[in-house]
């Protein structure tokens, strides 16, 4: 079929154009459509069920608040231990499922309340404004200001004195959520870092062969690793201990100790000093038998044995401390006390 066989009212604009059509007239697609008109909501018109909104907006609050309440309280009530089956999750931890949901449900019901309260309380008529240039004139600034005092009025914060001190009460309320975690910090260490298991007759066992360490067992040159006895490795505890309680045995020959306290705590020229780094706690392993250094491998921090332990190479600040032994009635070498300083790295309670 030709063009000529088309019916004109179904030719293209062009060819109806040509025929005398007028063309039809084609809306804008970005002339601005205006705002709806605004349809006024249940609250808008009735104070009862204004009221209504105003109630269940404040039980959110008083909700979020006894649950924050309960959150401090299952610090008190549930032990760390504490395991107990709550379908369909399984066996949990107590403790932690009642700090995750009553945390959880402080925050949500102050997040709903405060979405409940905008959406039903809160003016929602919509207002157009025109661009402006970034910096603001007074004009611009003056209306901020008046847009802000209406805002504060229209949101009737001063009118519903229900619902902005439930508010204010589940938000201060919530804080405290973050002052109980503050006991996952651990119990305080009172004097626990200044003290180890070494006491008046322990006795100094061999790490390798798990025996009690006797005087000739101790050769000189040689570097042996001890612990208290009556530690296990199985101990549940035992890693916290060892860090603090493990040793070095040498022996060194009496006129090559230079330092007279260490001449005096030793047995027989045996010196018994921490294996731990007063640099960051690293173990020391590393023994040169000709000068009696020992070489922390972490930072190369090194120790003279033969005159107190004190540092003559490296980032450590103190000497190791060094644990006063001698024999028992049985021929063992034990403790006669503890450390008389801190083991390991400097802290701010060192004195």
């Amino acid at each position: 079929m030709s063009s000529q066989e088309i019916p004109e009212e179904n030719l293209p604009d062009e060819q109806a154009a040509a025929h005398g059509a007028v063309e039809p007239a084609h809306d804008d697609p970005f002339a601005d459509p205006g705002l709806p008109a605004h349809k006024p909501r249940i609250q808008d018109i009735d104070e009862r069920a204004a009221k209504r909104s105003e109630r269940t907006v404040a039980t959110m609050f008083l909700l979020s608040m006894l649950a924050t309440v309960g959150f401090i309280a299952s610090y008190v009530i549930f032990p760390v231990d504490k395991i107990v089956f709550i379908f369909p999750f399984g066996h949990v931890s107590a403790l932690n499922f009642s700090l995750g949901l009553t945390l959880g449900l402080a925050l949500f019901l102050i997040g709903a309340g405060a979405v409940h309260w905008a959406r039903t309380l809160m003016s929602d008529v919509e207002v157009a404004d025109d661009r402006h240039a970034i910096e603001a004139t007074p004009e611009v600034k003056a209306k901020v200001l008046s847009d802000f005092a209406d805002g504060a009025r229209e949101s009737a914060l001063g009118r519903r004195k229900l619902i902005r001190n439930t508010m204010f009460g589940a938000l201060a309320l919530v804080p405290l959520s973050g002052v109980m975690l503050l006991r996952d910090l651990g119990p305080l260490p009172e004097k626990k870092l200044r003290k180890t298991l070494w006491a008046e007759g322990k006795q100094l066992v061999n790490m390798n062969t798990m025996e009690p360490l006797r005087p000739e067992d101790v050769v000189v040159g040689s570097l042996t690793f001890a612990m208290p006895e009556g530690l296990e490795e199985h101990d549940e505890d035992f890693q916290t201990q060892i860090a603090k309680a493990a040793l070095m045995i040498i022996r060194i020959e009496p006129d090559d100790i230079k330092d007279k306290r260490e001449r005096e705590w030793a047995h027989e020229g045996i010196v018994a000093f921490s294996k731990i780094c007063t640099h960051v706690g690293c173990p020391i392993s590393l023994y040169e038998q000709q000068t009696h250094h020992v070489l922390c491998p972490c930072h190369q921090s090194t120790f003279d044995l033969s005159d107190g332990a004190r540092v003559i190479f490296g980032p450590a600040g103190h000497a190791l401390p060094q644990l006063r032994i001698g024999v028992n009635s049985e021929g063992n070498l034990q403790a006669l006390g503890d450390f008389e300083e801190p083991v390991g790295p400097a802290f701010w309670e060192r004195g």
